[in-house]
């Protein structure tokens, strides 16, 4: 193949970041979810949900693949969570695969949101609603030399909130009602886009499941 032809491919960049470099200076936290309801009737459920979300506070995506929610960490997680609430049905078998992020370097739009207050407008019409999930997470700090305080930080954080479940290879087990994951959820990333440059925490949430707990 001819270095012309090379020229011409899509190829990225993405710096020379290493660790102990930090991320992104902008203060800009997101979200990107797929939501996977076990029925026939998945189109509908997530369509629903998707539009039933306030995302006036939010940079917001939907594609073919997920939906992606950005902005400031308060509404990131609240609009994350209202989308999940709102495709819960009883009966049906949901996961959600979401990875919470903040510190990219490559963030650079979405910044016209970091003005908004942190008056949440999901929540006054969800924080009624009650369900038990499963949930995994797993954190990855970046650029710190004390990424595994870091985590122990946030895992005990769950045992003190009587969420976790039990630790296993690559994921710490979680399970509780859907108001007190998210209450958990929009602490660690607050505490996590305070302290970690970098950090991505990686979550699958799964309702309904004809699986039982091990």
């Amino acid at each position: 193949m001819s270095e012309n032809e090379n020229s011409k491919k899509p190829y990225v960049t993405y710096g020379d970041r290493c660790c102990g470099c930090p991320g992104s200076t902008l203060p800009i936290s997101g979200c990107r979810f797929t939501l996977a309801p076990m029925t026939d009737r998945y189109v509908e459920i997530i369509t629903e949900a998707v539009a039933k979300v306030d995302t006036s506070k939010v940079w917001k995506n939907t594609d073919h693949l997920s939906t992606v929610y950005r902005g400031k960490q308060i509404h990131v997680v609240d609009a994350v969570k209202a989308c999940f609430v709102h495709a819960y049905r009883e009966g049906v078998h949901m996961t959600m695969e979401a990875t919470f992020t903040k510190g990219c370097p490559g963030d650079c739009d979405a910044d016209c949101f970091m003005a908004e207050d942190d008056i949440r407008m999901n929540e006054e019409q969800i924080r009624d609603i009650h369900f038990p999930v499963a949930c995994k997470i797993a954190l990855y700090p970046m650029g710190t030399d004390s990424y595994m305080k870091e985590i122990a930080h946030v895992v005990n954080r769950a045992v003190d909130l009587n969420l976790y479940d039990c630790s296993t290879h690559y994921a710490t087990y979680l399970y509780g009602d859907v108001q007190d994951l998210f209450n958990y959820f929009d602490e660690v990333t607050r505490y996590c886009g305070e302290k970690i440059s970098h950090y991505i925490l990686e979550a699958t949430l799964s309702v309904n499941s004809p699986t039982p707990r091990q």
